[in-house]
């Protein structure tokens, strides 16, 4: 009597390949379906962001000849916009972000871990949703807030006689007061998710070792936290570098900043026919924003591996 031995395509193994192989070619198929789906938002992204900066690239690059009217390409405005008063406006706007930046972050996480210390829940869910709303309280409406509350004539300032000590909210300090009052509610929301990433296992077990509080915070706590302390400071100097309507209302011209600079540029408010320039100074803001988004991204992917 013969034995019928199963030929290798009716193996076990044979059918497992052909299943792998149909759901590849399906997966392919549904893959070459779905990609139009994401054709209207990088239209949007073309049209709104990709178009703008190649005409301010374009337009940053090229000198308009006032007497005849021809351009031509060149780096003189890019030159000019790194010389002088408009890199002292540079330097200011990166000195009040950076400043501003590390105390937001500082103060933001010791507001934000109080807040998980705290064991009232209706604590916390206050203080988060009044951050929320403070964070996105900016601008010429908080400008004129600090004109009433801490101006020459502010309330405030009259209750505690503050012109006596020679405290002006009209300076580089008033500034960064201002800045402070809508970035430690960013910060909070920012680096909340982080600490409440940190398990109380690890806690445990570094007291089970013998460690202390502040031992398990320098180190382990700290070391996991660092990525996500970087990122919420590079978002914090990121949002202060592009803020200008507050330091506009406030301060005017009276603080060198780049963004204030642009716009007198733009308006020709100090000199008529330099918005080439101003579009030069742009593009410096843009490469710094560049460089903080390449800082930011992978600090916020390696968070979100540690703590997710």
């Amino acid at each position: 009597m013969a034995v019928q031995t199963p030929s290798r395509a009716d193996s076990p193994a044979a059918d497992g390949a052909a299943r792998t192989a149909a759901k590849r070619r399906s997966g392919g198929g549904a893959r070459r379906w779905r990609w139009p789906a994401v054709v209207p938002f990088f239209t949007f992204m073309a049209l709104c962001f990709g178009l703008p900066a190649c005409t301010l690239a374009y337009n940053a690059f090229t000198v308009v000849d006032p007497g005849t009217g021809a351009s031509h390409y060149s780096l003189d405005n890019v030159r000019h916009s790194l010389s002088g008063a408009y890199a002292t406006g540079l330097a200011g706007s990166v000195k009040l972000s950076l400043l501003s930046a590390v105390l937001a972050t500082v103060l933001g996480t010791v507001i934000a871990q109080a807040l998980l210390g705290s064991r009232s829940s209706a604590l916390r869910k206050a203080v988060v949703s009044a951050s929320g709303v403070f964070a996105n309280f900016s601008g010429a409406p908080l400008a004129f807030a600090f004109i009433a509350t801490l101006g020459t004539t502010g309330t405030v300032t009259r209750l505690l006689q503050l012109k006596s000590t020679g405290f002006s909210l009209y300076t580089f300090t008033g500034l960064v007061l201002a800045y402070l009052y809508f970035m430690v509610p960013l910060m909070v929301v920012t680096i909340l998710p982080a600490l409440d990433g940190v398990r109380a296992q690890w806690r445990e077990a570094a007291a089970s070792c013998g460690a202390t509080k502040s031992q398990f915070w320098r180190h382990v706590g700290l070391p996991l936290l660092m990525p996500s302390l970087l990122g919420g400071a590079v978002l914090m100097f990121g949002t202060a570098f592009a803020s200008h309507a507050t330091a506009a209302v406030m301060t005017g011209s009276s603080v060198p900043l780049i963004t204030i600079q642009i716009a007198n540029a733009l308006s020709g408010n100090v000199l008529v026919g330099q918005e080439n320039l101003a579009l030069a100074m742009s593009l410096n803001m843009v490469v710094i924003a560049l460089l903080v988004m390449a800082v930011q991204i992978p600090l916020q992917r390696r968070s979100n591996r540690w703590l997710g």
